[in-house]
């Protein structure tokens, strides 16, 4: 599986709009596979939907929700993950370390995880 639209031709779990920049129906198909292999494993242990809040994203609409300048979702090596229950909050940041991601961050209302190859690895923040 090298190619994305492949990858989601095949996924379980998600679609391709799911992951498209709000303003460009479609971008969806710009995520990264490997990115999107490591989350659909990390799905596939937590046993519960993956509500995606945002994927892929323009830069007008990055901007648009006060990401930062070099955001992962920019390159789409990035999600957020909507979770608001302490339970689930704690499974998927179990789930998503387990499977290899090093990028996690944690918001009220989500969970951003990236494996962005061009930042440093192994770091939680709070949003």
């Amino acid at each position: 599986m090298n190619n994305t639209l492949e990858f989601f031709e095949q996924s379980q779990y998600f679609w391709a709009d799911e992951f498209d920049s709000k303003d460009l129906p479609g971008s969806g198909l710009k995520m990264q596979v490997d990115f999107l292999k490591k989350l659909e494993a990390a799905r596939t242990l937590a046993k519960f939907p993956f509500n995606i809040n945002s994927g892929y994203r323009t830069i007008q609409h990055n901007k648009a929700v006060g990401g930062s300048p070099n955001s992962s979702h920019l390159k789409g090596w990035a999600a957020d993950i909507h979770c608001t229950d302490n339970r689930n909050r704690f499974k998927l940041i179990e789930v998503l370390i387990l499977v290899g991601f090093q990028r996690i961050g944690i918001g009220k209302t989500f969970i951003h995880v990236d494996n962005d190859p061009d930042k440093v690895d192994r770091v939680i923040w709070m949003y």
